[in-house]
């Protein structure tokens, strides 16, 4: 949430706060300062600013909290030359913080707010530490006179700064907010942390001068450095764990749609994004949006992209290597794209399977510099757990669409049905089912077909009859070849009198309509046109029979007796007799 959470009445009302309070309160801090500007020694300033300016720009990272250290600093800066030089000096490191994390357009706000509340507390901490007497150059630390208003500022200033920050939270940008929080509490040790190094500092300046700086401010910088390094490997460790963690649950996933839906879910948890998106390359000038999160609703799923239309994406392909970008300067060169011009970091992940990408995964974020080097090394990790689960998923569905299709009619086979058949007859003995209705057909004199026209012939009308009942059965119930020119319907909360309907239309659609055969043993090349009736019966439970064996049974001596020895071309139904 950046600055479009913030009424345009309250940009205006931060504005001209800052426009109006922000030299007035350097002015008034210069004049309750006892040092002149004359007086102070510049070069020495530098100094102390170039100290500032390194520890603002490398925090101590504490979990996901970041600590500044240059509260330490900006005390001896206080005792040493006064509250204006203290202002000017800390409001110089804020600005350098703004300029390294390049505030955006979008957050522009930030830059009144930060100088605002920094000057404002530093003057009101300042004017406390007067009024009880506070000096200048008096390292006399234990007299009650010197240490009182020193820790009387620091604790003046650990509060407002808490309760700027609590404001700024809730009267501006709106937000949900405890009073004190984990970062609260880290301030806290901060704060202690650093009084003792800022009073070091202070008195080993006034006691050798500029040198102070190096014998307190280098180790100082040195520690912070490591400790960031310290960080940055455990954020990298996180990271890792976390991947490892995805990577179990992408593979405990046996389709492929659970492996999509659980990788962009984790990725999106994972890091910062706007923006995330799963896009399949299909050959190589088709793209496919798979899955997306599109906080614009500028990209909706199932969309295709022409690679002719898609730079940014072709060149992530010809490249075949993963890509970060960290601003939208990085990646406007590609000006045909299909990513929202909002978006500025932008890494793009290649999906491969034996050295050919299958796919990009595409994250975004509207901030800048929202990725770095370790976050696309983890993104490359995913991607390739990403991949291999996928095609255990295909394998498995593979195999088991191999093991439940009939591989002539793609219909489920018998063993298949058997299962389904138990789950719904269950079903109605436990009261889910009103009724449970079971159609057996079988095609008549299919022998005959075969030996004139050849097996591919019945082949080809096998096949034909499966899609035709898979249209006109649809979601109604489940089709599955019986065997041979048997083919068997289950259809669930069908009664007698539904069951006789689909029935016949099945019986009429396939003596009506005839078969085209391209494939056949005959002397002519053209298409042969042949005419296929079925004998039909059908049984349906409760009523006709106590249980699966009973309903598969009674369907076949209907289909026997009551249709192929009566004629054929018929339908005809079991009635339990009493």
């Amino acid at each position: 949430m950046g600055d479009r959470a913030v009424s345009t009445s309250m940009k205006a009302a931060i504005w001209t706060c800052f426009i109006l309070i922000f030299p007035l309160s350097l002015w008034i801090g210069y004049q309750l300062s006892p040092i002149s500007i004359e007086e102070l020694p510049l070069l020495h300033l530098v100094g102390f600013a170039i100290l500032l300016i390194i520890l603002a720009l490398i925090p101590i990272v504490v979990g996901e909290v970041p600590l500044f250290l240059t509260q330490g600093v900006s005390l001896a800066i206080l005792l040493s030359f006064g509250l204006f030089a203290e202002m000017v000096l800390t409001l110089i490191s804020v600005i350098a913080l703004m300029l390294k994390i390049r505030v955006s357009k979008e957050n522009l706000l930030r830059i009144p707010i930060n100088l605002l509340m920094f000057s404002t507390i530093s003057l009101i901490c300042g004017a406390v530490y007067y009024a009880l007497g506070g000096g200048h150059g008096d390292t006399r630390l234990l007299q009650p006179g010197v240490i009182v208003p020193i820790l009387s500022h620091e604790l003046m200033y650990f509060t407002l700064n808490s309760i700027a920050l609590y404001m700024i939270q809730v009267s501006i940008y709106k937000r949900k907010s405890s009073f004190i929080t984990p970062d609260t509490k880290w301030e806290a040790v901060t704060s202690i942390i650093v009084l003792p190094v800022g009073l070091i500092l202070y008195v080993l300046y006034e006691q050798l001068g500029i040198v102070a700086i190096f014998y307190v401010g280098l180790p100082f910088v040195v520690l912070t450095m490591i400790l960031q390094l310290y960080h940055s490997s455990q954020k990298v460790n996180k990271y890792l764990q976390q991947a490892a963690g995805v990577g179990h649950q992408l593979t405990e996933r046996l389709d492929t749609q659970g492996v999509l839906d659980v990788f962009l879910d984790k990725v999106s948890t994972l890091f910062p994004v706007d923006y995330a998106a799963i896009i399949d390359v299909n050959g190589e000038s088709t793209l496919k949006v798979l899955r997306v999160i599109d906080n614009q609703d500028f990209v909706a799923v199932n969309t295709e992209m022409d690679t002719a239309n898609e730079d940014l994406l072709s060149y992530i392909l010809k490249r075949g290597k993963s890509q970060c970008f960290l601003t939208r300067k990085e990646w406007k060169h590609f000006s045909n794209t299909h990513l929202h011009p909002s978006l500025q970091s932008v890494m793009c992940v290649p999906v491969s399977r034996n050295q050919k990408i299958e796919g990009i995964v595409v994250l975004a974020s509207t901030t800048k510099r929202s990725y770095d080097k370790s976050q696309l090394m983890i993104a490359d990790i995913l991607a390739s757990y990403f991949g291999v689960a996928m095609e255990k998923a295909r394998h498995y569905q593979e195999t088991k669409r191999r093991s439940e299709r009939c591989a002539l009619t793609k219909l489920y086979n018998y063993r298949y049905f058997e299962n389904v058949l138990e789950k719904e007859y269950a079903s109605l003995d436990n009261g889910d089912l009103s009724s449970l209705s079971l159609i057996l057909l079988d095609l008549d004199h299919f022998k005959k077909i075969n030996d004139m026209y050849g097996h591919q012939s019945g082949n080809e009308i096998l096949k034909q009859v499966a899609d035709r009942l898979v249209g006109l059965v649809g979601d109604t119930g489940t089709v599955a070849r019986y065997g041979g020119e048997e083919f068997v319907i289950l259809l669930p909360d069908m009664d007698r009198g539904k069951c006789f309907e689909l029935a016949e239309r099945i019986r009429v659609n396939l003596a009506n309509r005839s078969f085209a055969l391209k494939q056949h043993i005959r002397d002519s090349h053209t298409v042969q046109l042949v005419r296929v009736t079925a004998s039909i019966g059908f049984a349906t439970a409760p009523d006709d029979a106590e249980d699966t064996l009973d309903l598969i049974r009674h369907a076949d001596r209907a289909m026997y007796v009551g249709a192929k020895q009566a004629g054929r071309n018929k339908v005809a139904e079991y009635r339990k007799t009493s």
